[in-house]
């Protein structure tokens, strides 16, 4: 029944005419009038069949291996196009060379193929918003490329020794059981961390035995009752798990910001059912607001909660940066109960790999880099930023990616769509719809088996190793040691023909301190003086 589905697949239409025509031309040629019409049938027919079938059965291609014959069109296309084309995308408001395409420079790191190019920059240099890092005269030796950074307070039993590159939350049901085996295995390759995304810790995050980063979102999923309410004892026993070295509590995310989700009964199967904790067969649903809390004062207790039943794992929490004063009020919250997250992932609006509404992804959350820098400051006032490590998500893929954003104030980054490049992902925004063509995004057995594990957990180990080694250079160049130290004043940019500054000019940070001192920062003094500990919502000033 299965390769009768396959045959019969708008997909296999190009495979199916190839045997039928050698098919045809075979019984022309046995009918016992044989012609050159009839052999030239059996030739073709047959040099296409031989063709489909080696498409189907190699592992290194999973867009032919779900559209055999098919998907050379798209390879040929690929080559036939203006080189430039490939490297560079057009800005499509302004027409003009605006950013390398990072999917190329992705698949070229993932396959281990030559990454440099000839005849300088693609870039407009003089183009308002090119920006750029200031490198040193005394340029350092390169260090070894394998950068890292301990996460866990001093309330935390269980530090955990994280690589300042690692793969953003992905959840299994969003992807393909294939490419959540293949993340983890190339995880496990490269020494990285793996986050699960809000779906729960699944049999395939298990596979391949990498460290992984457990993200607790408002469904409890994997932690909780029948009703949807949190778990204690569920979740004590899921983080008990040797794979597990932090918990993630995901309070919104850059996609779709405030909004939460449905999965429908008809797609919740028996291994989604069992990794979520929910009824098989009946809407899995993912609450707006988490229901364990309600104020400030009670999300710092839950985290507290958390890091007991964990065993002293390190505990923090996941957002895109929204109201202003919700989060300093969250910041007062740590300051009166004396109970602080181990770290903060702030992700960029312009994140997010998954399906969301069109205003949700274009009109909601602050960007990263705003949203970055004011978490970076807000905790630098409230005199937290040595103790609290913070984690930066939102189309980050390249090792510039990663020094601008710990230039801003992150500690480490974390990459989606990258990794997704890694699996093969090629972007046909099918996510949605289970037809992905490369078996990324889908739970169909049909399309899912293009996704051959042992080949692109390799290829995700791959990326990770040469992103890192790329970081390694810049690190260099600039005069340092360690990423780490990357300032603000070490990245510049053009804000016209004639006029640059440097990201300390345009994210300058609050004294240690001044938010409890009493600030007069217009970017920061009116939303503090509105946060208040016990409720989210703002108090009248």
């Amino acid at each position: 029944m299965m390769y009768w589905r396959l045959v019969l697949a708008p997909r296999f239409i190009p495979f199916s005419l190839a045997i039928g025509m050698c098919l045809l031309g075979l019984t022309w040629l046995m009918a016992g009038t044989p012609s050159l019409w009839a052999l030239g049938f059996f030739l073709v027919g047959s040099a296409f069949t031989l063709l489909g079938l080696h498409d189907l059965f190699q592992t290194r291609h999973a867009v032919l291996r779900n559209y055999p014959i098919a998907a050379h069109l798209r390879f040929l296309l690929e080559a036939i196009r203006p080189e430039m084309r490939q490297y560079f995308f057009e800005d499509e408001k302004h027409g003009m060379p605006f950013a390398r395409d990072k999917r190329a420079i992705v698949y070229q790191r993932a396959k281990l193929q030559l990454d440099k190019r000839p005849f300088g920059t693609t870039y407009d240099v003089y183009a308002d918003g090119f920006e750029w890092m200031n490198h040193s005269l005394a340029p350092k030796p390169l260090a070894p490329s394998d950068f890292r950074v301990t996460i866990g307070g001093s309330d935390c039993a269980h530090p955990y020794s994280a690589s300042v590159f690692n793969i953003s939350a992905m959840s299994f049901g969003a992807l393909s059981p294939n490419a959540i085996r293949a993340l983890n295995e190339g995880a496990k390759k490269g020494g990285f961390a793996h986050d699960t995304g809000e779906g729960g810790f699944s049999p395939y995050h298990r596979f391949g035995g990498g460290d992984i980063i457990w993200e607790l979102g408002s469904g409890y999923f994997g932690a909780r009752h029948e009703d949807g309410s949190f778990s204690p004892e569920r979740f004590e026993q899921t983080a008990a798990h040797e794979q597990i070295k932090m918990i993630e509590l995901k309070l919104s995310q850059g996609a779709k910001p405030g909004h939460g989700g449905v999965l429908p009964g008809a797609k919740v199967t028996q291994e989604i059912a069992q990794t979520r904790g929910v009824t098989m067969g009946e809407d899995c649903i993912s609450p707006a607001k988490h229901p364990a809390f309600s104020t400030p004062m009670e999300m710092m207790h839950f985290i507290g909660e958390l890091r007991r039943l964990s065993g002293g794992k390190p505990v923090g929490f996941k957002l895109c940066v929204g109201h202003e004063w919700e989060f300093l009020a969250v910041c007062k919250a740590m300051v009166k109960t004396g109970i602080y997250p181990d770290f903060i992932v702030v992700d960029g609006k312009e994140g997010g790999t998954g399906a969301a509404p069109l205003e949700f992804l274009d009109h909601l959350g602050k960007p990263l880099r705003e949203g970055l820098t004011f978490v970076h400051n807000a905790l630098i006032g409230i005199g937290a930023r040595e103790r609290i490590r913070v984690g930066a998500s939102g189309k980050i893929a390249t090792a510039f990616d990663i020094a601008r954003a710990i230039a801003l104030g992150a500690d480490w980054c974390n990459s989606a769509r990258g990794f997704m490049f890694a699996l093969g992902c090629i972007q046909s925004q099918s996510c949605h719809t289970d037809k992905c063509p490369t078996g990324v995004a889908t739970q169909d057995p049909f399309r899912q088996r293009a996704l051959v594990v042992p080949d692109k957990a390799q290829r995700v180990a791959n990326f990770h190793h040469a992103t890192l080694e790329a970081l390694s250079e810049l690190t260099a160049a600039a005069g340092l040691e360690h990423p780490g130290a990357f300032k603000a004043q070490f990245i510049s940019r053009r804000i016209s023909p004639s006029e640059v500054v440097t990201f300390a000019d345009l994210y300058p940070n609050l004294r240690k301190g001044e938010l409890l001192s009493g600030t007069k920062d217009p970017r920061f003094a009116r939303a503090w003086d509105m946060a208040d500990e016990e409720s989210f919502a703002p108090r009248a000033i």
